[in-house]
């Protein structure tokens, strides 16, 4: 069946955007529901998108809201709670448990079969993280949708591209500080590009091989934290000192940042890093995955404002 009707949930988001900006190219018309209208300004203005405010934990709303869709894309997911509960808190289990339990639900009961869910790598309900350790829960529930829904279940590492929150978090500090406290430096990720994981969504909507697939999106490289971190501080012309932190005061200094509003790390978000976020040797990738290397997009934004990182834009946009 030809997809001309998505339900984007999370579509507001840093990787939604990206999706619903590719999806509206396509001529497909969206509906993203969004808490707040003003807040996105930038995809309201898209003529094919529709963004009405709804609560999508509200079963009933959830319903209505899939009403004549073709597919439903489940981007929902949070990093940070303010509560501590093993396995996880009621806000890690709201977002990404009880919920994909509601959009599956809801999916049948308006006889929307087309489900493209985003877990995350490392996710599983046995994982030393609340975060992973609910995203597993969500994915099973997910995955045990198949057959009576057509499923494919994303699992991105740490997620890169421009506004990220990733390396622009290391950029900031090291712009700002002439010390830079490191914990977890030997932490290993395998960094993916904003751009690549919103082709892989997209084009899966139109791949039936997909379909009872689950994928893992990674970068081609494997970095650990601390060589992250060096490299940004390369990127912006640092000359700030990194000092490794053991693991007691990494997660003190998590815990205190942890208590900002807007927190930047969580001790929550160190258990996650007990986990390598790189894919495993029977790793499965989506069909003609070719994913673009950090290096060859972090320069075009971490350094735009140093010469270095205006000659490598250059050298970017013209192939080279």
């Amino acid at each position: 069946m030809a997809i001309k009707k998505v339900l984007l949930l999370g579509g507001g988001g840093y990787v939604g955007t990206y999706i619903a900006n590719r999806l509206a190219q396509l001529d497909i018309e969206l509906t993203i529901p969004t808490r707040r209208r003003e807040r996105s300004k930038a995809l309201i203005i898209q003529p094919n998108i529709e963004m009405p405010e709804a609560n999508i934990h509200c079963e009933k709303t959830l319903l209505e809201l899939m009403q004549g869709q073709d597919a439903v894309i489940n981007l929902v997911g949070v990093l940070h709670s303010r509560d501590v509960q093993f396995p996880y808190s009621k806000d890690f289990g709201a977002a990404h448990v009880e919920l994909p339990k509601k959009i599956v639900a809801a999916c049948k009961a308006a006889g929307v079969r087309r489900l493209v869910h985003m877990s995350a790598l490392g996710a599983d309900p046995k994982a030393p993280s609340e975060y992973l350790a609910s995203k597993g829960e969500g994915e099973a529930i997910v995955k045990a949708a198949q057959g009576d829904l057509d499923v494919t279940i994303f699992r991105p590492s740490v997620i890169f591209g421009l506004n990220d929150a990733f390396l622009n978090m290391f950029a900031s500090v090291l712009r700002l500080t002439p010390i830079f406290p490191l914990g977890f430096g030997h932490a290993r990720f395998q960094p993916v590009w904003a751009a690549d994981v919103a082709d892989a969504f997209v084009e899966s909507l139109s791949d039936a091989s997909t379909i009872g697939q689950t994928y893992d999106l990674v970068g081609p490289k494997v970095y650990t934290l601390r060589e992250l971190v060096d490299y940004t501080k390369e990127l912006v012309g640092s000359n700030a000192t990194i000092i490794p932190l053991p693991e007691g005061l990494a997660y003190l200094q998590a815990g205190l940042m942890w208590l900002a509003p807007k927190p930047m790390m969580s001790p929550d978000n160190l258990r996650s890093m007990q986990v390598d976020n790189i894919a495993g040797a029977n790793a499965k990738m989506p069909p003609n995955w070719k994913p673009t290397a950090l290096e060859a997009i972090a320069p075009t934004y971490i350094a735009h404002n140093t010469p270095k990182g205006k000659l490598d834009t250059f050298r970017y946009r013209a192939g080279r």
